[in-house]
């Protein structure tokens, strides 16, 4: 289902892409510039159904297994817990980028083919969103290991959706100077990197003419904006992000080791 739905979704957006290159009144790059906004909206949306995606697949990666009673079947033969809980997460980590990947270049792909616009970093955005549900994934996996599978993809997904308004909060505050809030809502994001990720998606999508006519005009009121990004993340970030995930991993092993069968 989730896959005839996003099929679905890029053939509308395909469709709405070419009705409006075919149809608006404007000079081509007005046009380009309106169709990669577009795209990153569209990339806005399929972030959050691949949070979804991630937390409801990583949820029951291990409560179902130990409700039912086939975490006890398992583990009576030589295999640890922790090959089990890591065997689970490549796995599903391996499920949602190859879904991540696939889906973001064929909506690239389709916008380009309708419009003649595509993104200067391509690979780079789907890499950024892929990063994203692996995140979500993790952490789902942690809360698995001590929450029944519907609360830990609920916990999830909320989480998600705070660290996205955390990042928006951010960009507010740098541009009212609350350096309060903007502490706050940066530390958030050290905290669940999602939305620093999100900036990266963003940055591969913005075409440079958009990031150029941004730093001649207001740069603090461009930045507010969570939808645009003038630069990636910086390599700490990235390299935070990835810490992030194995430290969450060794987390949630401990926790499942701890964990009474």
């Amino acid at each position: 289902m989730l896959l005839i739905l996003t099929l679905v979704s890029v053939g509308l957006t395909g469709w709405g892409v070419e009705r409006l290159v075919a149809l608006a009144r404007a000079e081509e790059l007005e046009i380009r510039i309106a169709v990669s906004q577009i795209l990153i909206l569209v990339a806005f949306m399929f972030s959050f159904v691949l949070a979804m995606t991630a937390a409801f697949l990583g949820a029951p990666a291990i409560a179902s297994d130990l409700e039912s009673g086939v975490a006890q079947a398992i583990l009576v033969r030589p295999i640890r817990r922790a090959d089990l809980l890591i065997g689970r997460w490549i796995g599903l980590a391996g499920v949602v980028v190859a879904y991540a990947v696939a889906s973001g270049l064929l909506e690239i792909a389709v916008v380009r083919l309708v419009s003649g616009h595509a993104p200067p970093e391509p690979l780079l955005a789907v890499a950024y969103l892929s990063a994203e549900a692996v995140v979500v994934l993790t952490l789902a996996i942690l809360l698995s290991t001590r929450l029944p599978a519907i609360a830990a993809g609920a916990v999830c997904v909320v989480v998600f959706g705070l660290a996205w308004m955390a990042g928006v909060f951010a960009g507010i505050g740098t541009y009212f100077d609350a350096d309060a809030l903007v502490a706050v809502a940066e530390a958030s994001r050290w905290l669940f990197p999602t939305d620093g990720l999100w900036r990266g998606t963003v940055f591969g999508l913005e075409p440079p003419v958009v990031i150029l006519a941004a730093a001649g005009r207001l740069v603090a009121a461009s930045e507010a904006n969570p939808f645009f990004a003038a630069a990636p993340p910086p390599l700490e970030f990235v390299a935070w992000s990835v810490a992030w995930v194995g430290l969450v991993l060794v987390a949630a092993i401990r926790s499942f080791a701890r964990r009474d069968l």
